[in-house]
């Protein structure tokens, strides 16, 4: 007799505001993770398959916008209302680098080598900063040309 799987939702408690963005990791050696960001500028890191609390990311003064993970789900990142995007050591929870802008910020990705962060905002302005030389200026694209 087949066996039917049956979904069950993840009910996840602990934001104070909305939740505006959410991202799964790949799966890992570890099994594989949840990231949220919400309005209440903690970004909070759990188990992907249960929604158990891990860890909350604490140094935003803004909402939280967009969250992300590397490949090996070993470093988060956060893009924010307080005009910054931070990566954070995902096993410690510590800011690792903040990269400031002119303007809040609503979009972070890792490079798929996990090198490279990319942000984007309300500056209209793609930033692209070198993870191995974090003190180095970002290569910036703006839009293009007619548009």
């Amino acid at each position: 007799m087949d066996k039917k799987k049956i979904a069950v939702p993840l009910v996840c408690h602990g934001h104070s505001r909305p939740v505006v963005d959410l991202f799964y990791s790949p799966v890992t050696p570890d099994g594989f993770f949840l990231i949220s960001a919400s309005k209440d500028s903690s970004p909070m890191l759990r188990n992907g398959e249960t929604g158990d609390w891990i860890g909350t990311f604490e140094g935003h003064k803004g909402a939280v916008w967009s969250v992300c993970l590397d490949t090996n789900a070993l470093r988060a990142a956060s893009a924010s209302a307080d005009f910054s995007a931070k990566v954070w050591d995902a096993l410690t929870g510590d800011v690792l680098h903040s990269f400031e802008h002119k303007h809040i910020v609503r979009a972070c990705a890792f490079s798929e080598d996990t090198h490279l962060l990319l942000t984007g905002g309300v500056e209209k302005v793609l930033r692209i900063y070198d993870l191995n030389r974090p003190d180095a200026p970002p290569r910036e694209v703006d839009k293009s040309p007619g548009s």
